[in-house]
């Protein structure tokens, strides 16, 4: 809607740099308005008091906006070291298992077996009889300290 003069009678004003500076101190201070420091700011900045109600509702909801930004940033960030860390931790079980297969199956070979072992049971030490565990544990022994007495795994 215009008006004779050819000017729109819906526009305002803009906020003055001075009127903006105060109205961010006062909502550093309170960033909800009483009305009596609602009625003082209004007084203090020659603004109607709907005007200083209306700037402290939308510097509230730019607050929360960059707030919500700012935790959405953190979390991201979180997520992405927990995505990390997973993807290490299960090319390390992978390597474990890769491991314990391979020991598995030299045992079966050291003890004279002529089938590989099954795979279902890698989780469980507790097969065989005394003999097999002595030899596994000696056979473990050569593979942590690689044969020099040092160990130096790798979890590529």
């Amino acid at each position: 809607m215009e008006n004779p003069q050819g000017q729109s009678r819906n526009k305002k004003k803009r906020l003055t740099q001075e009127q903006v500076r105060k109205l961010e101190k006062c909502f550093t201070l309170n960033n909800k308005l009483d009305p009596d420091l609602k009625l003082q700011l209004s007084n203090t900045l020659g603004l109607p008091q709907r005007r200083v109600a209306v700037w402290f509702q939308n510097k509230r909801a730019r607050s929360k906006t960059q707030s919500l930004e700012l935790q959405y940033c953190n979390l991201q960030s979180k997520l992405e070291a927990v995505l990390s860390d997973k993807a290490k931790l299960e090319h390390q079980v992978q390597f474990l298992q890769d491991e314990l297969k391979r020991s598995r199956n030299q045992l079966a070979l050291f003890t004279h077996q002529d089938s590989p072992v099954d795979d279902s049971n890698l989780g469980s030490c507790e097969e065989g009889n005394d003999n097999q565990v002595v030899v596994f544990d000696e056979l473990y022994d050569c593979f942590v300290t690689n044969g020099h007495g040092s160990s130096s795994t790798s979890w590529v």
